[in-house]
């Protein structure tokens, strides 16, 4: 008590804490500033010019009841949505090209979306797609940016770099002696997509894989039987918050945004967040993907 009335009579402040004085505030207001303006340099720098080419390959193991014995373990690469000429060259293929290669797949799917608009520079895209290789086969669909585009010549580049472009078509793998059956339809949005005609002459009881660019179509598939649809179309929101997800998904990929999603008791369907960019030239907590699936029947 004495102590604080000593305080009081000499006009000492009462607490510990100094007074900010005009300048000291002005100081830390600033020095605070610049720090937030430097956190936000550099997250503009990470989202715009990291993340879009920090390729993750995303390993999993998608379980098919219906699995022929044969293909117990079979391994396919699916990637979609390139959108080349859009913050992304053909020379960036380089890189996707080496990580494909080095996890040996079985079999490479392609869902869509090769260019962002026109095609660009069409020798050097073939030149690095003709390099990807596979045991048992290349396959593609068109997506819509593809049917924006010039889809003829999308048509062309991918079948002159190898791919088996399944429009509205299906073809059999077979190993040893089991049959695993691979289709696809053009754009269910914006193309030509018939599944009717894609499924046209598979055996009810076979194991089908579909190629579908837009997963939510899933639905409509699903009275078909289909076992795995691969598709791709929404990038995985390209921003992705906690607790919140992605914040913007195109048409027809609201529902089945990203991963793996078991739509009725057959059918699952696995969405890639893609290669590409599209729209707007940044990715957040959404790394671009290549995905190798590993096939169970267990």
């Amino acid at each position: 008590m004495f102590y604080v009335l000593h305080r009081f009579k000499r006009g000492i402040p009462m607490t510990n804490n100094p007074v900010l004085s005009r300048r000291s505030f002005l100081k830390k207001s600033l020095q605070f500033v610049i720090g937030m303006a430097g956190t936000m340099g550099l997250s503009s720098i990470y989202v715009h010019w990291v993340e879009p080419y920090l390729i993750e390959t995303s390993h999993i193991s998608i379980v098919l009841p219906n699995l022929p014995k044969a293909f117990e373990g079979f391994r396919i690469c699916h990637f979609s949505d390139l959108h080349l000429g859009f913050y992304m060259e053909p020379e960036k293929l380089a890189s996707v090209v080496k990580r494909i290669k080095k996890s040996s797949p079985d079999l490479i799917c392609f869902t869509g979306d090769l260019f962002d608009h026109e095609p660009v520079e069409i020798s050097k895209t073939i030149d690095y797609l003709a390099q990807l290789e596979a045991p048992f086969g290349k396959n593609a669909v068109l997506g819509n940016h593809d049917n924006w585009g010039n889809r003829r010549s999308v048509h062309k580049v991918l079948q002159k770099a190898g791919f088996s472009v399944l429009h509205n078509f299906h073809k059999v793998i077979r190993k040893q002696s089991d049959d695993l059956y691979i289709a696809g339809v053009d754009d269910p949005w914006v193309g030509d997509g018939n599944i009717q005609q894609a499924m046209k002459g598979i055996p009810k009881d076979a194991c089908t894989i579909l190629l579908a660019h837009e997963p939510d179509f899933a639905d409509e598939f699903s009275f078909y039987p289909i076992d795995l649809q691969l598709s791709g179309h929404s990038h995985g929101g390209q921003v992705r918050l906690p607790l919140i997800g992605a914040l913007y998904t195109p048409p027809h990929s609201h529902k089945y945004s990203s991963g793996l999603y078991q739509v009725n008791s057959k059918l699952q369907v696995y969405t890639t967040r893609g290669l590409g960019i599209t729209r707007y030239p940044i990715r957040l907590n959404c790394r671009p993907e290549i995905t190798m699936i590993t096939l169970k029947s267990v």
